[in-house]
């Protein structure tokens, strides 16, 4: 195997920490390139922390999400050591917690000459040092913890076990949004989000006899607005001084907003996969009716199949050819062009829209709109018979843009077969939060009838 030794790598010990196994064996073939002797990998946070315990390392690859939990204590760690390392993710950088944010960051898959050079630069410069020490090795008196926690945003508090009284530094009163002063338990649980008071009640009762570090995560009111706060210390003796406990409060919303759409995207791509494989199904099964030859049945799905491919490259672009905005009347025409029969007598699918755009952050949520309603056309409506019909048509006004989606010709409406389930709260949670509408349906025996209605403001956005 060839190798890029002229950059100074040769034989440094990189910890490669990443739980996607072929993405791990891609990082140790580009280290490998590179001249480096590999650590690890470690998938997990306790795996990685062990081969810090036991393996000289001189810098670390560190994934951000490891199948599910946060490598915060791995990075924690390295830092405590004066392990310089990069985060490696498919995460945008604003997405961390923002004292995770300092540290320098890959966006996957990594470039090996790219990686050769950050690593190179990570390794000049080294971890701080003072007097030919490790950082960590300071004295890290009241000051310098305080300029520490103010630049993590870290809050911090101590409960007196016995009175029941916690004390908060300033960050923690405007965390919490309580004022100056004493404050009680009592006080700081009129804000916990009732769905998690008895379990932070729970915790913080078991905090008396646990032994060690803990740490829960639970959700509190603050104005009109909930925030996620993270609070964490030490129990039993060896956290307790003069009956009183101590610890941090850190607001990790933006972590937990990502985690929740990370949970969202899995189960969409989940979902989708599945519609992928009965959308082909359905597609075959439309050729096969518009055609009488193999060879007009090949040429007529790979037509549909293609124009599913175009309506990808428009609602994912390359980098290297943004697209800024559509026409919506084209944009619905790329979409639904798979579902015309065009030799059928009329169109099966037919779209009447106004002139408006539809910006590349709006793109993606549209057609995902639009292909939910059609793929559950596919299944139970107007598209699962040979005569069935779709149309689309719209209207703007006053800043606001009305589609309706009519079927008509497919099997009789039955309550059983209405929208329910993922792909309901899907398109509804869809319009709401990103178009800024909403999204109606009536049942009629005929066949379903889908009213939308979003902001033109934030389609064009």
């Amino acid at each position: 195997m060839d190798r890029l030794v002229n950059n100074g790598l040769v034989g440094r010990r990189i910890l490669v920490v990443e739980d996607e196994m072929l993405i791990a064996w891609a990082i140790t073939d580009s280290l490998t390139r590179l001249g480096c002797e590999v650590v690890g990998p470690a998938a997990r946070v306790d795996q990685a922390i062990a081969m810090i315990d036991h393996e000289p390392v001189d810098a670390a690859l560190l994934d951000v999400n490891l199948n599910g939990k946060m490598s915060y204590p791995v990075a924690d760690r390295l830092v405590a050591d004066g392990v310089p390392f990069i985060f490696s993710t498919a995460y945008q950088k604003n997405s961390l917690p923002a004292a995770y944010q300092i540290f320098p960051m890959m966006q996957k898959p990594l470039d090996t000459a790219q990686l050769g050079e950050a690593l190179a630069k990570l390794l000049t410069a080294g971890a701080p040092t003072v007097s030919g020490k490790k950082a960590n090795s300071l004295i890290w008196d009241a000051n310098r913890l305080k300029i520490a926690t103010d630049a993590a945003g870290v809050a911090l508090w101590s409960w007196n076990v016995e009175t029941d009284q916690i004390d908060l530094d300033a960050r923690a009163h405007d965390l919490w949004g309580v004022a100056a002063g004493d404050v009680t338990f009592q006080d700081l649980s009129a804000r916990i989000h009732p769905e998690d008071l008895d379990r932070v009640r729970a915790a913080f009762a078991a905090t008396r006899e646990m032994e060690g570090a803990y740490e829960i995560d639970f959700r509190i009111l603050h104005s009109n607005e909930i925030r996620w706060v993270s609070a964490r210390g030490k129990g039993e003796d060896q956290g307790i001084v003069g009956r009183s406990m101590f610890g941090v409060f850190l607001d990790v919303t933006g972590r937990k907003l990502a985690e929740e759409a990370r949970e969202m995207l899995s189960g969409e791509m989940a979902h989708r996969v599945k519609n992928l494989f009965a959308l082909a199904s359905a597609l075959t099964r439309i050729s096969e009716r518009s055609t009488s030859t193999s060879a007009e049945m090949s040429f007529d799905l790979i037509k549909r199949l293609t124009a599913l491919s175009r309506a990808h490259d428009l609602v994912r672009p390359v980098l290297s050819d943004p697209k800024k905005a559509v026409r919506l009347g084209d944009l619905l025409a790329v979409l639904l062009a798979p579902y015309m029969e065009e030799r059928a007598s009329g169109d099966r699918v037919s779209a009447s829209v106004p002139d408006v755009l539809v910006g590349e952050a709006s793109v993606t949520t549209l057609a995902l709109i639009v292909h939910e309603l059609a793929t559950n056309s596919i299944k139970y409506g107007a598209l699962s018979t040979p005569t069935g019909t779709i149309a689309v048509t719209g209207a703007a006004h006053g800043g606001t843009l009305s589609i309706t989606w009519q079927e008509q010709g497919g099997p009789p409406v039955q309550a059983s077969e209405r929208m329910a389930g993922f792909g309901s709260r899907l398109i509804a949670n869809s319009i709401s939060h990103q178009l800024g509408g909403t999204i109606a349906f009536e049942w009629p025996t005929e066949g379903v009838i889908a009213k939308l209605s979003m902001s033109v403001a934030r389609l064009g956005g």
